[in-house]
C-alpha cells in the first residue's frame, strides 16, 4: 500500500498543517473538506499510522504525526527540486556550477551571492572551493571547476578566458609586540630579511620554481590563509595579508602596517579575475554567478587613519 502514497496525499497533509485544520486546508486548496479529511484518511489507511488526533475541536499531529511530517516535506521538496532542476536543463540550465575561489578574495561578496543564487536558480546544485594560488587555477584547467575566481598567480594561462572583478588591497604586517612594529620610517630589505616572513604556499605545481612576494630568506610556509593570519597575530614573523581580512587588526593595533622600501605605503593593489575554459563558458547560472560578482562593490581599500607609521623624521 505504501507504493499507493501520492505527491497530492503529502502535499494535502503538510498543508493542513499548515492551515491548522481541515476547513483550512480546504479553503486553501479550493477542494470540499470532505476531500481533504478523505485524502488524510486514506494516507493514513496506506502507511497503517495515524497521523491526527481528532478528539479535540481541531485536529492535532500525533507523535508519529510529527516524525512523518518532517518526511513528508523532504519528499516534496526533493521533487518540487527534481522538477525545477529538470525545466532548467531542457531551457540549457547547468544542473551544477562549481566554483574555486582564490583564498584572498572577500568571503562576504561570495556569501552574498550565493544567498542570492539561491533564490534565483533553487533548481541548480552550488559547488564552492576556496584554494590559494595556483590551487585557485588547476581545477579549471583540469575541468573540475567550470568557474574560477582568481588572483594570486600573475599570469593566466591563453586558453583562458578572464574578466576583472574588484580589485583588494594587500598590505605588509606583522604583530603589534613584533620587532619590526617598532622600525622607524621605511624598513630596508635587508632588515626585512633577518626576520622570519610567513609565506601562503601553493598547493599546485603552477607556481613551481617561482616566488611571489618573498623577500626573505627566512620563511615558514603555510597551506591555509587562516592558519598565516593566527601565525601573524602571534608574533611568528611577518608577512602580506589582505586588508579587508586584517581591518579590524590593525584598528585594534593586534596587527601593524609595515612599510617597505619599494613598495607603495598605501599597499598593493591585488587585480582579481573570473576565469574559464574558452572551450567551455559558463552557462545561464555561472554567467549570473560571475556578473552579480561584478556588481559587489570593492571592499574598503584604505587603510584606518594614522595606522600607517610616517616616514624617518629629518
Amino acid at each position: 500500500m505504501l507504493d499507493g502514497v501520492s505527491l497530492d496525499q503529502l502535499r494535502t497533509f503538510i498543508t493542513t498543517v499548515d492551515e491548522g485544520s481541515f476547513s483550512a486546508a480546504s479553503r486553501k486548496l479550493f477542494r470540499a473538506q470532505s476531500v481533504i479529511s478523505q485524502s488524510i484518511s486514506n494516507l493514513e489507511n496506506q502507511i497503517g499510522v495515524a497521523l491526527f488526533d481528532r478528539s479535540g475541536r481541531y485536529p492535532k499531529l500525533t507523535a508519529a504525526g510529527v516524525v512523518l511530517l518532517a518526511d513528508a516535506r523532504n519528499v516534496v521538496s526533493n521533487v518540487d527540486l527534481l522538477k525545477a532542476r529538470a525545466k532548467g536543463i531542457s531551457a540549457g540550465l547547468e544542473p551544477e556550477l562549481s566554483v574555486v575561489v582564490d583564498v584572498m578574495y572577500p568571503i562576504d561578496a561570495v556569501t552574498q551571492v550565493a544567498k542570492e543564487f539561491k533564490e534565483h536558480y533553487p533548481g541548480v546544485a552550488l559547488r564552492i572551493y576556496v584554494e590559494a594560488l595556483g590551487g585557485a587555477m588547476q581545477p579549471v584547467l583540469d575541468g573540475r571547476c567550470s568557474v574560477g575566481i582568481v588572483g594570486s598567480l600573475p599570469h593566466i594561462p591563453p586558453t583562458m578566458a578572464h574578466e576583472r572583478l574588484a580589485a583588494i588591497t594587500f598590505l605588509m604586517v606583522c604583530a603589534g609586540d613584533y620587532p619590526l612594529a617598532s622600525q622607524q620610517g621605511v624598513i630596508p630589505k635587508d632588515v626585512l630579511a633577518r626576520h622570519t616572513q610567513i609565506v601562503l604556499t601553493d598547493r599546485s605545481d603552477l607556481s613551481k620554481g617561482r616566488e611571489f612576494g618573498v623577500m626573505s630568506p627566512l620563511t615558514w610556509r603555510l597551506g591555509d590563509l587562516f592558519a598565516k593570519h593566527h601565525f601573524l597575530l602571534n608574533g611568528l614573523g611577518w608577512g602580506g595579508m589582505p586588508l579587508h581580512i586584517v581591518r579590524s587588526d590593525i584598528e585594534n593595533g593586534s596587527l601593524s602596517v609595515l612599510r617597505i622600501e619599494d613598495l607603495p605605503p598605501e599597499g598593493l593593489i591585488l587585480p582579481m579575475s573570473a576565469i574559464w575554459q574558452m572551450s567551455s563558458p559558463p552557462g545561464p547560472a555561472g554567467r549570473w554567478f560571475i556578473d552579480r560578482l561584478k556588481q559587489i562593490p570593492s571592499p574598503t581599500n584604505t587603510i584606518p587613519a594614522g595606522k600607517v607609521r610616517s616616514g624617518p623624521k629629518r
